[in-house]
């Protein structure tokens, strides 16, 4: 058995039917391996071993109460996972299929995403199996009361600063605030992803999908391609697919699909600047389905219970959930010509199907690296926080674009290979954990 499977096997016996945080484990310990077991200094502090154990987990209960009288009870987490780079940092989500495993996932993979951004940030994730879909603004906001009552003994400006997921967005985060200064009697950054009226940053809710295509830019122009012209296929719906979307489209790509739970729509021509308007709108205020933009326009075809991935495309930009892009998948967009795939969503590509990608020489940019501009801008507006001042649109999409071409700067100096191409996952690995790495040392043994 060599080095690998000990540890993975280690891993898996420690942490006993977490499937999703074995994935996440298990991919960062196969790039960074070869690496690490060359770097004594690393081996004999156990900094890989050590790094995969969080620091905390808070486990607690939600009660919150219907519209009708009803009493319900929800589980809910913290994941601490690492804070060796600076407060722990990363989102809340709310939705059915949270579970530990899930949260430790995330949290583990924030730690090297933040890492990549060059900001003083740990690695956290944290959330609830309550389902906000169906629940009236009154429920959800006493859902997050409750929450928050419990919460905010574990958080803190200096200590770890939440942010929004899945099921997280701008209503949630401000109910979460309300009752963290009616707790506290204080105002301070605490969450991220604020509304600009009560000190939220220009550009959050648009960072990833942004930075996403920022980086995928950068991977095409690192390999003789241009991003104006090609065909992209995008999955979800949510902040990071719409705005994905409109920054591709105002590039000059092609935007064929968007996506839901219930199906896909295709647009063979391209999404134009209208449908996106509407699909916000509907999105954002009426909570809709994807199927109403083929009710609403010509020429958009509505594909129910299906994926978007058999569509012919040049790039693929999972931005809906974990583990959606299947082997079946990739070998769809491969056959159908695919150059790069693109992580907008967090691990949203199988690992069977990411090995996949790589033996047949598609550029895969992982989410680590690649969606890592919603977490940047949360750092950004932790700056402006601390400092009581507002930046700009113009100058938070400028501190945006320059720390993914930083990003993007980092993995190809660790993870170029031969002929000229990077192997985007190798690279976001080892360049994320090899800082992380030098704190931990730098500290000793805590």
């Amino acid at each position: 058995m060599d080095e690998l499977e000990r540890f993975i096997e280690g891993l898996k016996k420690r942490n006993p039917y977490e499937e999703e945080f074995h994935q996440a484990v298990e991919e960062v310990a196969t790039s960074v391996m070869p690496w690490y077991l060359d770097h004594e200094k690393y081996r004999r502090a156990q900094i890989l071993e050590r790094l995969t154990e969080p620091d905390r987990i808070v486990t607690f209960r939600v009660s919150w109460q219907t519209d009708s009288g009803e009493i319900r009870a929800n589980r809910a987490w913290r994941v601490q996972f690492s804070h060796c780079l600076g407060p722990y940092k990363g989102g809340l989500r709310f939705h059915p299929s949270v579970t530990q495993s899930v949260l430790k996932f995330l949290g583990f993979e924030q730690i090297f995403k933040n890492s990549l951004t060059g900001l003083p940030m740990g690695g956290a994730k944290g959330g609830s199996n309550f389902n906000p879909k169906g629940k009236s603004d009154n429920e959800v906001m006493r859902f997050c009361h409750s929450m928050m009552t419990e919460l905010h003994r574990h958080i803190g400006e200096d200590v770890d600063v939440p942010a929004g997921d899945i099921g997280v967005g701008s209503r949630e985060i401000g109910y979460l605030f309300g009752q963290y200064m009616r707790l506290e009697n204080r105002w301070t950054g605490v969450l991220t992803g604020k509304g600009c009226a009560f000190g939220g940053s220009a550009v959050r809710k648009e960072a990833t999908g942004y930075g996403s295509v920022y980086f995928l830019e950068d991977v095409l122009k690192q390999h003789g391609e241009e991003i104006e012209g090609k065909a992209i296929v995008i999955s979800g719906s949510g902040n990071v697919a719409r705005y994905a979307a409109e920054k591709a489209v105002a590039k000059g790509a092609k935007v064929l699909t968007l996506s839901d739970s219930d199906g896909f729509i295709e647009v063979r021509d391209g999404l134009t600047v209208e449908q996106l308007e509407f699909i916000h709108e509907l999105k954002e205020q009426w909570r809709g389905r994807i199927s109403a933009v083929a009710d609403e326009f010509g020429g958009v075809v509505y594909h129910d219970g299906a994926k978007p991935w058999g569509v012919s495309c040049d790039v693929a930009m999972p931005c809906a959930t974990q583990n959606e892009l299947d082997v079946s998948d990739a070998e769809s967009l491969i056959g159908n010509g695919v150059i790069a795939v693109c992580e907008g969503a967090n691990m949203p590509v199988t690992a069977d199907a990411a090995h996949l990608l790589r033996d047949r020489g598609i550029l895969h940019a992982p989410g680590k690296a690649s969606n890592a501009g919603g977490v940047a801008v949360s750092g950004l507006e932790q700056s402006q926080n601390a400092t009581r001042i507002s930046w700009s649109r113009e100058e938070v999409d400028r501190r945006l674009r320059e720390i993914m071409k930083s990003i993007h700067a980092r993995c190809v100096a660790f993870g170029e290979g031969k002929g000229g191409k990077v192997n985007y996952v190798d690279g976001a690995n080892i360049s994320g954990f090899e800082k992380v790495a030098e704190a931990m040392l730098a500290y000793g043994v805590v």
